[in-house]
């Protein structure tokens, strides 16, 4: 995923799997089921690099999982592979900017966001590298690249990528005939693995290496490196020091918003955050109501938790038409707003006359959430109330998830009041951070809530564009 300024680059929030047979198998068809489980974290494109009998054998393309790859590539022969689905943030998505990133003996595949980008390209161009896309995980390819010409081990390369960057990342590499697999220091994106009799894996979440019956065994910690022999199987892990080590602060959006409900990261099962957060926000938003109604799919958990709490009875009052891809990650706002009656259909029976809780997993733009409030509403709803469950979203994010400008996030200058009128609702209420942060019970980034940011780059860019009014990311 690749960083731009306002002249540049895609910016994403991605899926990754990296799998390894123990008996030999070809894992083209295992990295295949993985990044179909993954499909909800990229619907632009997707790719997968095997290390076969000769070398290293990319493919990829444009467009769903199960729309780009072949019966011939699920007969690639190779033992180690990795893959990626990436998200769709632009009108155009080039094939050049779908990874895994290939160079030489080494491919990466990379969820997460380089604050530092710019930077990081500019070194990598003074040294003679040719950049073909604007994926976060090519500079870094040549970042590693650069150290092993060197004679450095991949310890001491990774080390150094480590230094250089500030940012999210969680990228797995295949380096000649060992996979070495690091998650920055905050450990921000999610980064799980898991073992059976027949694997070891890597993946964005659990629900990848489960669809392959692969137990997760945990997680790849901030500041980790594991090194995964082709040949031996053996696999070692180690804690990187130096300037790089600090402690972590996971996304607060994975558990709210991005991640499958079935799916495990950083210890904590998704489901069951996400109903916490729905008692959290009955607790502090209870409402006169007849009905809670999940804006689908994510909030679904939470408003179920939410009805239980207050009394009020759950319904699907919302129909999702599956067809039809997430209105957030839509490349352009034309698209989204289009989108919103083409994939939600509210039934009339549940709504006439009645007194509706609508719950959702955030606001980011407001426009989508005040078109459904509106089809409530033309829908017979006496009343239209919107509940939140997680607090305003303020500020940009450095960090993979593409919220790129101040400007566009409606809760950055806008009251809570102001927002309720803009929606055209009755009330509204969102979770409060200290809700927030006992419902994941982790530490939490909260840079796009608060502008807390984590690293010393995505601080310094925050203020430069905040100050000149640019585009942010």
């Amino acid at each position: 995923m690749g960083f731009f300024s306002s002249s540049q680059g895609k910016r994403e929030e991605c899926g990754i799997i990296a799998i390894y047979s123990k008996k030999g198998e070809d894992v083209a068809p295992f990295l295949y089921r993985s990044l179909v489980a993954l499909q909800h974290r990229g619907q632009d494109a997707a790719g997968f690099v095997v290390n076969g009998k000769d070398g290293l054998v990319p493919r990829r393309g444009l467009g769903l999982v199960s729309d780009i790859f072949t019966l011939a590539d699920m007969a690639i022969e190779g033992r180690l592979g990795i893959g990626h689905t990436r998200y769709p943030t632009t009108g155009r998505c080039l094939i050049q900017d779908v990874q895994p990133s290939l160079i030489k003996s080494i491919s990466v595949t990379h969820n997460g966001h380089l604050a530092n980008y710019d930077d990081v390209r500019a070194m990598l161009e003074k040294s003679g590298y040719e950049f073909t896309g604007t994926v976060d995980s090519e500079p870094i390819t040549f970042l590693l690249d650069s150290q092993l010409a060197k004679g450095k081990s991949i310890e001491e390369a990774v080390s150094y990528v480590m230094d250089t960057l500030d940012g999210a990342y969680s990228d797995a590499a295949i380096i000649g005939k060992k996979l070495a697999v690091f998650r920055d220091p905050h450990a921000i994106r999610p980064l799980v693995w898991g073992e059976s009799e027949r694997f070891i894996s890597f993946a964005s979440e659990s629900c990848a290496l489960d669809v392959n019956n692969i137990p997760c065994k945990g997680d790849v910690k901030g500041s980790e490196l594991v090194v995964l022999d082709m040949d031996s199987g053996k696999m070692e892990r180690k804690t990187l020091r130096g300037k790089s080590r600090t402690e972590p602060r996971h996304c607060m959006f994975e558990y709210v918003y991005f991640s499958r409900p079935d799916s495990i990261i950083n210890g904590k099962a998704v489901f069951e955050v996400r109903k916490q957060l729905g008692i959290e926000l009955a607790g502090e938003h209870p409402a006169k109501a007849d009905v809670v109604i999940p804006i689908p799919d994510t909030s679904r958990t939470a408003a179920e938790a939410y009805a239980q709490a207050t009394g009020i009875p759950f319904e699907e009052g919302m129909i999702k038409n599956r067809y039809i891809a997430r209105t957030f990650i839509m490349p352009n706002q034309e698209k989204r707003s289009g989108n919103v009656r083409l994939k939600l259909n509210p039934i009339r029976g549940l709504i006439a006359g009645k007194r509706v809780v609508l719950i959702d997993d955030s606001i980011v733009r407001g426009t989508t959430l005040k078109e459904i409030a509106a089809m409530t509403r033309d829908a017979g709803a006496r009343e239209v109330h919107v509940r939140i469950t997680c607090p305003p979203l303020k500020a940009p994010c450095f960090y993979g998830v593409d919220m790129k400008t101040y400007h566009e996030l409606i809760a950055h200058g806008k009251s809570v009041a102001e927002i309720k009128k803009f929606l055209g609702v009755d009330s509204l209420g969102y979770l409060s951070m200290e809700g927030l942060r006992r419902a994941i019970g982790l530490p939490i980034c909260t840079g796009c809530l608060n502008e807390d940011y984590i690293t010393p780059y995505a601080r310094s860019l925050a203020k430069k564009r905040k100050d000149e009014g640019l585009t942010c990311g």
